[in-house]
């Protein structure tokens, strides 16, 4: 056993792991701010589903030494009995153990379909879709793995080649993820969004967490700590920045604005599409595989504008084509002088065979996991039910995990410790008497949503009685624009808070210096008389 290849593995497993709530931290960002639990809760449920899968029968089927070209046996059931296996990608003389290899390769079997959820956002039930997990991590992604990633597996004799997860990773997600929108349709009211991203530095997060673990995703895959593997990391880089400078170059000149959100999908298509690539190409041909990427898959984005399919956050542009780009790309500039377990591509001479098998490879790929993840689909849909019925799809949070993703800081659930009755220790509105002072007006007004964590105390401190707060969306009469991949939406409305407070006609005035020293504006206030009961 050598110690630092071990190692190395070991930790680009948990770096490959690491991507998982990177996901879900990404594609949270994206969504609707009453759908982000349901979304995070589908990318981190593979940790728990598949993990079982895998342990039991997903790995056997992939990389058992027995069985034949299409699908392993299972000799190696549960890890009861594992042998060493035949690595993949690698030559002879690999020494890590065994498990080592297996928890690496768990790691890409669960972040696998979690990707297609970014497709089908605001539509899966969360029933549906752990069983689609759980079926799809045994019929489709094993045998996929085996094809491309066993000796023995039929592709890899023809001579096709998928270094990291191009075809294994990316294109089966991505031809999963068309299958299932067929099956679960378009989201209520599309193509006409009624509600912006959630929390977009939110999704930079989630995007620089998948970028720093891709480095164990496409630098370990070669299973030993050596001049491949820092080959491999460099140009992983090298095509995520070429990527998101393409990509933000296009996006400025078709749109006029080079965006956040145009950035790190830009940077995400650059890793996908390098993934296949990233151990058997320079550092050159990364780059302008990067840049490639960046344009092809900012262009692709409007597809589903002129095709019609509701792709919410566009893993069919970035995550589907990237893979089917970069396995092509492959077969143009592989070089054995980076790896000479490689074939050459038609750029160093050697014809167009390799580009032909990666060709052959892409289509049955991408044939096989469509069908069976349609087919998968259609059970579930017809059985337990996979979509969401159309008015459950704006509030997901709620319906599937009773719950919201954010508070107003806190401010409805804690207990004040300053403010007026904690002067006094009587409550607020409490004459010197003891006796209360009725309110006899309630003041409404609309204010900042990023200064409310004072408002509280401040109002209690003018002698507010009680308080109410709500969000709400106020008129403006200024137009202005948001982008979004492409997606311009026009709003005329801001957000803010709307704050009733009833008050006694003592402390009207300083209650109502408070709300404007929030920002609420004399066109937004309104004074209206209590009718005590």
């Amino acid at each position: 056993m050598n110690g630092a290849d071990t190692a190395w593995v070991l930790i680009c497993a948990g770096l490959v792991l690491f991507m998982t709530p990177g996901l879900a931290l990404f594609y949270g960002g994206m969504v609707p701010v009453r759908n982000v639990l349901t979304m995070m809760m589908q990318n981190i449920i593979p940790l728990g589903i598949i993990t079982i899968t895998w342990v039991l029968v997903g790995y056997t089927l992939a990389f058992s030494n027995q069985g034949n070209s299409l699908v392993g046996e299972f000799d190696a059931f549960a890890l009861i009995d594992v042998d060493t296996p035949q690595f993949h990608t690698v030559a002879a003389g690999i020494t890590i153990p065994t498990l080592a290899f297996v928890a690496y390769q768990m790691m890409f079997a669960i972040i696998t379909p979690a990707l297609l959820t970014g497709a089908t956002a605001g539509r899966l039930k969360f029933a549906g879709w752990t069983v689609f997990l759980a079926a799809w991590s045994i019929i489709v992604y094993p045998q996929v793995a085996r094809w491309l990633w066993n000796p023995k597996g039929w592709l890899t004799q023809l001579g096709a080649q998928d270094w990291a997860g191009g075809m294994v990773v990316h294109a089966s997600a991505g031809a999963a993820a068309i299958a299932v929108l067929l099956v679960v349709g378009r989201r209520r009211g599309w193509p006409n969004p009624k509600t912006s991203p959630n929390n977009l530095p939110v999704m930079l997060v989630g995007a620089g967490i998948l970028w720093f673990g891709w480095f164990g995703f496409n630098a370990g895959d070669g299973l030993q700590a050596n001049d491949i593997a820092a080959q491999a990391l460099i140009n992983t880089h090298v095509a995520g920045g070429a990527a998101m400078l393409t990509w933000l170059l296009v996006e400025r000149l078709s749109s006029g604005h080079s965006t956040l959100v145009g950035a790190v999908s830009g940077a995400v298509a650059g890793l996908a599409t390098i993934t296949p690539c990233a151990g058997y190409v320079g550092t050159g041909a990364a780059l302008l595989i990067g840049m490639i990427a960046g344009c092809v898959c900012c262009f692709a984005v409007r597809l589903k504008h002129v095709l019609h399919y509701d792709d919410a956050l566009d893993v069919i542009a970035v995550h589907f084509l990237g893979g089917v780009l970069g396995s092509l790309l492959l077969g143009f500039f592989a070089d054995s002088s980076i790896n000479s377990v490689s074939e050459d591509g038609v750029f160093s001479g050697g014809g167009g065979l390799l580009l032909w098998h990666q060709i052959v490879a892409v289509v049955c790929v991408v044939l096989f996991s469509f069908v069976l993840s349609w087919i998968i689909a259609v059970i579930i849909d017809r059985t337990m039910g996979l979509r969401e019925p159309g008015p459950e799809q704006e509030d997901l949070d709620r319906i599937q995990q009773g719950a919201s993703g954010y508070a107003l800081s806190g401010i409805t659930s804690r207990p004040t410790t300053s403010g007026r009755g904690a002067e006094t220790g009587l409550p607020a509105g409490t004459g010197t008497d003891g006796l209360p002072n009725p309110p006899i007006h309630l003041i409404s007004a609309a204010v900042d949503t990023d200064r409310i964590d004072g408002l509280r105390d401040a109002l209690l401190l003018a002698g507010a009685r009680s308080m109410e707060l709500a969000d709400a969306a106020v008129y403006s009469g200024k137009v202005r624009t948001e982008n979004f991949r492409g997606d311009q939406r026009k709003m005329d409305f801001e957000d803010r808070l709307r704050v009733q407070v009833a008050v006694d006609d003592e402390h009207e005035e300083s209650v109502t210096a408070v709300l404007k020293r929030f920002g609420a504006d004399s066109a937004s206030m309104y004074r209206v008389a209590i009718t005590p009961y």
